[in-house]
């Protein structure tokens, strides 16, 4: 018989939904829980019938957390369960932009002798980047180009009318750590770019509104010691949510699959 691990997913929202679908029937990987707040339990108890829904994630029988709620989910849930010894996916990667919660993360899963994932999401080439910078990365830069409304609800509407762009405009430029904190919901991949290479601080970040693109379409260029590589993904986006891409659900399930499975790659 296939042993089970038992998961607690923190959040029920566009991505959380998403991998509950694609982890249905699976007979390997159980969401055993659902941890949302106490406004969104009678909606998280519809979307998972079968599911235990709470507002805090078990201190017991529970094998794993996996995180789809954002900055205030990772100190409230992520960080207690680390502690405990509980390994914890993150999804949420760009609010580690935040000063010193990447440390905390660390420190909690060192204190209870775990470990936390943190998953690509939408861009790929992560592990030639961290690969790179063993032997040393001299520059990393980081393009994101969505269509106008994936900018809606950001700074990027500060003194522009996003629906009236006829042409592609810079809404941003500067580092990842700024970047993460300006659009949070948008720059989870600079985040993950900037952890794997060259830090938050010397990762240079530009972001994009272009009315020509349906897409999210995401560049990185790194040069160092090993050579260099530009990589361009053309991600489309999450039906649920405009500002995600749909990679970034694949590459959770992919990293849960990936705990279970006998070859993993």
């Amino acid at each position: 018989m296939t042993a089970i691990t038992r998961i607690a997913l923190v959040g029920c929202g566009a991505i959380g939904t998403a991998v509950l679908d694609l982890l249905r029937g699976d007979p390997a990987l159980q969401v055993a829980v659902v941890v949302v707040p106490a406004e969104g339990m009678a909606a998280a108890q519809k979307a998972v019938p079968g599911a235990q829904v709470t507002s805090r994630v078990p201190v017991s029988g529970i094998d794993l957390v996996v995180e789809t709620a954002g900055h205030a989910a990772i100190e409230e849930h992520v960080l207690p369960a680390l502690a405990r010894g509980t390994p914890c996916v993150v999804a949420s990667v760009g609010a580690l932009s935040a000063t010193g919660l990447a440390e905390k993360l660390e420190a909690a899963a060192v204190a209870g002798r775990t470990q936390v994932q943190l998953i690509p999401g939408a861009i790929g080439g992560i592990d030639a980047l961290a690969a790179a910078r063993i032997g040393g990365l001299d520059s990393v830069r980081y393009t994101g180009r969505k269509p106008p409304k994936a900018w809606k609800g950001t700074p990027a509407e500060q003194g522009r009318d996003l629906d009236a762009l006829t042409q592609a405009t810079v809404i941003f430029e500067g580092s990842a750590r700024e970047a993460a904190l300006l659009y949070p919901k948008n720059a989870n991949v600079a985040a993950t770019v900037s952890l794997a290479g060259l830090g938050l601080d010397k990762t240079q970040v530009r972001l994009i509104a272009d009315p020509a693109t349906a897409e999210n379409v995401h560049t990185v260029e790194a040069e160092g010691a090993f050579g260099s590589f530009e990589l361009t993904m053309r991600n489309k986006p999450l039906a649920a949510n405009p500002k995600t891409s749909a990679l970034t659900v694949y590459s959770a399930v992919r990293a849960l699959r990936n705990r279970v499975a006998p070859l993993a790659i």
